[in-house]
């Protein structure tokens, strides 16, 4: 990536992922956290290890402390056989939370028990489980706010915090969407089995200019659908998603051409030399320079008019 926050992120990134610390990582949704978490995990020494993600936002409060710890037969109605939980399955890797600011309170305490001496026991069971994985967790905003409010424990928060990650949503690293797009193109295009579309100057830069609510994940979105429309022919702004032209619209001046006029207060008794030169300076204006223009606003010669501006001190 070519922006300035992600090069100081990547250098963290470096410097942590071999140590055993806790990590967070801070974003907004889809601007890729568990990307940094896979990536932590494998610079670190537990990337021979499974890597296992929990989207704590997306399991049922009653579920959640079976899916986290499993649970024995028997346990409770509907449970015919013995299930190891997520943090089992990460012995000896990384275990992900993301979204742990939705963790249940009641399943905060029982992690936290963990996080203190490694152990666990299942739902139902009655024998202490050891398990070694490094956790690192993700979080919408900061998990302050969350304590503050009462919704997250204290305590967990202290015990996971470690190295704070913030990861700058997309419209803030507009630099890093140009090797964005090449590499989702050359990723969705494989996927597909399609040739890569090619991407346009003024598509790119329309690209660069929309704020992504989405982040990354809707960049994705949008140029997977690109590959699939668009395979191995270029890529125009009018071939980009509505929301994206809308916003280039936005942008865009209310009106492209130059004022037809401009009134100019003019005596009798000045000097004709005098008059041309004012009506050749405030032509050159409206025309921003562009002496091309002013010949064809007057309806003179392009010669004509450099021959007179030749004469105006201020224009030799």
């Amino acid at each position: 990536m070519r922006s300035p926050a992600m090069a100081e992120l990547n250098r963290v990134i470096r410097a942590v992922a071999a140590k055993d610390v806790g990590i967070s990582i801070i974003g907004e949704s889809g601007t890729g956290k568990e990307v940094i978490a896979r990536r932590v995990h494998e610079l670190s020494q537990r990337r021979a290890g499974p890597f296992i993600p929990i989207n704590c936002a997306a399991i049922p409060e009653q579920i959640f402390e079976s899916e986290l710890f499993g649970h024995e037969r028997g346990a409770f109605t509907g449970a015919s056989e013995r299930v190891r939980g997520k943090v089992e399955a990460a012995a000896g890797g990384t275990l992900f939370l993301d979204e742990i600011g939705e963790m249940p309170l009641g399943v905060q305490a029982k992690l936290l028990r963990f996080l203190e001496n490694r152990k666990f026991m299942r739902v139902g069971g009655n024998q202490k489980i050891s398990v070694d994985a490094r956790l690192i967790c993700a979080t919408l905003r900061p998990l302050e706010e969350e304590v503050q409010a009462g919704r997250f424990r204290a305590d967990l928060y202290y015990r996971i915090q470690g190295v704070a990650l913030v990861l700058p949503p997309l419209r803030e690293r507009s630099a890093d969407i140009g090797p964005l797009v090449r590499q989702f193109m050359a990723e969705l295009s494989a996927k597909h089995s399609v040739r890569p579309p090619k991407m346009g100057r003024a598509a790119l830069a329309a690209l660069k200019s929309y704020p992504w609510p989405g982040n990354v994940r809707e960049l994705r979105n949008v140029l997977e659908v690109i590959c699939l429309l668009r395979p191995g022919k270029p890529v125009r702004p009018s071939d980009l998603p509505r929301a994206v032209r809308e916003h280039l619209a936005s942008k865009a001046p209310a009106s492209t051409s130059v004022p037809s006029g401009r009134r100019l207060d003019i005596s009798l008794d000045e000097p004709l030399k005098e008059i041309l030169d004012r009506v050749l300076l405030a032509a050159l204006e409206l025309e921003e320079g562009n002496r091309s223009r002013v010949a064809r606003r007057l309806g003179i010669s392009l010669r004509t008019v450099q021959r007179h501006l030749e004469r105006i001190p201020a224009h030799p």
